[in-house]
């Protein structure tokens, strides 16, 4: 049952709290789409992580403000900068929000942060089990079960659904500044890369269970390099599991020597022929990026995380102990369909140039 929160009179001032890695962020770009168009005069501001601070510039169209989140005791994103929490509560007090959106998730602690706020109105995810919210106040409250499936994008205009904001499409969406090219530049990782574009390798740098193993790492970007002549980039520069495929790699790979910011990794993943990754984050940016990409999922919800433009981003299921060498051969066989697939369409772009 729909909420009638946002179809009569919207908020003029809304805040909106998602304070995730990158590609856990992109995914309520739709929402927000969705947001502003039920509320083209509202003034919306975005409480997330520090590296999403340029959002307002990135979406003029959906996103007003940012105010950076310190962390919280008990939310996992990041260590709290416990000193900083009381200033932060206060300012955001202060602004008298009309509405408080919890897009964080189904986490209770999320809404219990978002009450906090002292916004007029709280809305958002509830933990779907749930048979109360933990609001005071319930007729100032709108909050949804959390769904338990589908993909993370749809899970959130799930949520602008129930609000009474109808969908403006699910595409993701990342536009690059000019800032993001100059960082990528002044950090060296982007010389001497052809005209004709090259292959991303980008391994996950989280906790083992979820790493695709370095050798098949390396047997695909050797094979891919083989098959096409394209050059390797290694664009998880710095951590533990890129110097692992690396060493494994028989083709020498490009690579920076620092980690890249968003803006920055994204403008190189931008002239990408294709990106490889087990990194479900790097998928979202893939897809808000219309980059062609393969992703490996191993231990992360494939369902959940997968873009949902199957047709340029292939999703391939290897779960640790997988057999035919962690899923190599699925891994290439999608690779270089969505190598030949892309290679008809820059032949018309430059006959059209």
């Amino acid at each position: 049952m729909k909420t009638s929160l946002l179809q009569h009179r919207c908020p003029r001032n809304i805040l909106v709290f998602r304070a995730l890695p990158v590609g856990e962020t992109l995914c309520a770009v739709p929402a927000l789409r969705a947001l502003r168009a039920a509320c083209p005069e509202a003034r919306i501001t975005l409480v997330g992580l520090p590296w999403a601070r340029d959002f307002p510039r990135r979406y003029p169209g959906y996103v007003d403000d940012f105010v950076a989140f310190p962390g919280f005791p008990g939310l996992p994103e990041q260590t709290p900068d416990l000193p900083a929490i009381p200033g932060f509560l206060t300012e955001l007090q202060s602004r008298r929000f009309d509405l408080a959106l919890q897009m964080h998730g189904e986490s209770p602690l999320a809404n219990a942060v978002v009450a906090l706020f002292d916004a007029g109105a709280n809305a958002g995810f509830q933990p779907a089990e749930a048979a109360d919210i933990a609001a005071t106040d319930t007729a100032s409250a709108a909050f949804l079960p959390w769904p338990t499936q589908g993909s993370e994008v749809r899970r959130l205009l799930e949520l602008t659904d129930f609000l009474g904001a109808p969908r403006q499409g699910e595409r993701l969406e990342f536009p690059l500044l000019a800032e993001d090219m100059q960082a990528l530049a002044d950090s060296g990782a982007a010389d001497d890369l052809p005209a004709d574009g090259y292959i991303c390798l980008h391994p996950c740098a989280g906790a083992g269970a979820d790493r695709w193993p370095p050798p098949a790492f390396a047997a695909v970007g050797d094979a891919l390099h083989a098959a096409t002549g394209l050059p390797l980039v290694l664009t998880a520069a710095g951590s533990d599991a890129g110097h692992a495929v690396q060493q494994a790699l028989r083709t020498p790979a490009r690579h920076g020597q620092d980690p890249l910011a968003p803006g920055a990794l994204a403008a190189q993943l931008s002239e990408a022929r294709l990106v490889i990754s087990d990194d479900k984050d790097i998928a979202q940016l893939c897809a808000a990026l219309h980059r062609p990409s393969v992703g490996i999922f191993r231990a992360t919800d494939i369902a959940r995380w997968a873009p949902l433009e199957q047709d340029q981003h292939r999703s391939v299921w290897a779960p640790p102990g997988f057999t035919a060498d962690e899923g190599v051969g699925e891994v290439l066989q999608q690779a270089e369909a969505l190598l030949a697939r892309e290679q008809p369409a820059r032949l018309r772009a430059r006959a059209r140039a």
